[in-house]
């Protein structure tokens, strides 16, 4: 009998069978409260009846429709209605399936049209797992040891991240800006240098929103110095945020290519590119497309989700809900030392677990992660040392729902920690008795 790679784990224990709305069911009829939403894919709940009425329709007219041999109706359309949302100038895109494959499609772009080699990333950045989007990540030695060497021409910068800089917000945006003057100056050359590569908020390394004015610093070394500014927005797009692009916070802030996917088609496989057209027509011949780039189920699912999107309001529900899920954890943490900081931005929240001496405590969050799926909350970690707990429901979720998922951590909270405080307590006994 055939398995599943080892390699692959498992953050829960959970074997799914149906989704609704927030909500996975196992076999046995369990209910969980799932603020994972498939890392944060599952935009509109599991089985929005909106998106599932598109796709079943869609699926009986046309299955596959290969982009580059043939075009289809649910491709020209979603191009269409996505330059109702896209930010001015962006005008050009191209379809892929993954957020890594479509960060590959980036990468040979901003190459092609600048002629340059070099990319710079900036520290806990992750773009994905394929060879050239790894070599772009620095969010944890996982996602790039034992495979190299990696693709050449990709120097890192400081991200401001505050709390592990143990700076204010202002002092980690300062440093981070002047870190990356110094790249500049010292490992890659403006002229050598195609573009910048960044996340307005950190997913696999931590879920750290940038600060205000570092978006707005890079823009403006971009334009000082001829580069590009791709803004991967693979897990914050979508209305994500509380914004349909976390990038919109900032005022003023223009990508020149923006990189979308996860939320787009409310769980099917659909990624894109965006580009304003007389940088897309740089790409070298061949150099994009795929068999399943653009699939017309995925497209019509799309399309599905932007009408949910905006008919149900969920930009502006992930704005409140989001507000609400970040004050309860605050006050959560309030009362556990463990926790040393609570952040985000919208549906995307964390909490990251230290040790008394300010050290990160990957233990402790795993047992609390764990906790929290045996009394039916789903969450991830994240993190560059795997010691943050993230929630990402989906935007349909309700002010009862997170008040339920607050509730639930609380308690998780409580278990994982008094772990760790009679493991401590246990060891303080053995070690007067021993002297």
């Amino acid at each position: 009998m055939s398995q599943l790679s080892p390699a692959l784990k498992q953050a829960t224990p959970v074997v799914a069978v149906r989704g609704e709305g927030l909500h996975l069911y196992d076999a046995a009829g369990r209910r969980y409260l799932d603020f994972t939403s498939g890392v944060g894919v599952t935009s509109t709940g599991h089985c929005h009846p909106r998106v599932v009425e598109a796709v079943r329709e869609q699926a009986g007219r046309l299955l596959h429709g290969q982009y580059t041999t043939v075009l289809h109706d649910q491709l020209l359309t979603l191009t269409d209605r996505l330059g109702e949302v896209l930010p001015p100038g962006l005008d050009s895109l191209c379809y892929a399936t993954a957020g890594t494959e479509a960060v590959e499609a980036a990468l040979r772009l901003v190459r092609h049209a600048t002629g340059r080699q070099n990319v710079i990333v900036f520290e806990g950045s992750f773009h994905g797992r394929t060879m050239g989007a790894a070599s772009l990540t620095t969010a944890g030695t996982r996602f790039r040891a034992g495979i190299g060497p990696l693709p050449p021409g990709v120097a890192v910068a400081p991200f401001p991240a505050a709390f592990r800089l143990g700076l204010s917000e202002e002092e980690a945006v300062a440093h981070a800006l002047r870190g990356l003057d110094e790249v500049l100056a010292t490992v890659s050359a403006p002229a050598e240098t195609a573009a910048l590569f960044v996340e307005p908020v950190l997913g696999e390394g931590g879920y750290v929103p940038a600060p205000a004015g570092f978006l707005a610093g890079l823009r403006e070394r971009a334009d000082r110095h001829g580069l590009l500014l791709v803004l991967d927005e693979v897990q914050t797009g979508f209305g994500r945020t509380g914004r349909f692009w976390a990038h919109q916070y900032e005022e003023g802030v223009r990508p020149d290519v923006l990189i979308t996917a996860k939320g787009l088609a409310s769980g099917f496989p659909l990624s894109a590119i965006a580009a304003p057209t007389e940088l897309m027509r740089r790409a070298w011949p061949g150099s994009q497309g795929g068999t399943y780039g653009g699939n017309p189920v995925a497209c019509a699912a799309a399309l599905a989700t932007l009408d949910v999107l905006r008919e149900e309001r969920l930009v502006e529900n992930a704005a409140e809900q989001g507000a609400r899920l970040l004050d309860g954890l605050r006050t959560v943490a309030a009362g556990v030392p463990g926790i040393g900081d609570v952040r985000g931005i919208g549906l995307m929240a964390a909490s990251e677990f230290c040790r008394p001496d300010g050290s990160p405590d990957p233990e402790t969050a795993r047992r609390v992660q764990q906790a929290a799926a045996d009394l039916g909350l789903l969450l991830l970690l994240c993190g560059i040392h795997l010691n943050v707990v993230r929630m990402i429901p989906a935007l349909v979720v309700t002010a009862a729902q997170v008040d339920e998922a607050l509730a639930l951590w609380s308690k998780a909270v409580a278990v994982g920690t008094a772990v760790e405080t009679v493991a401590v307590g246990t060891a303080g006994v053995g070690q007067e008795e021993a002297s």
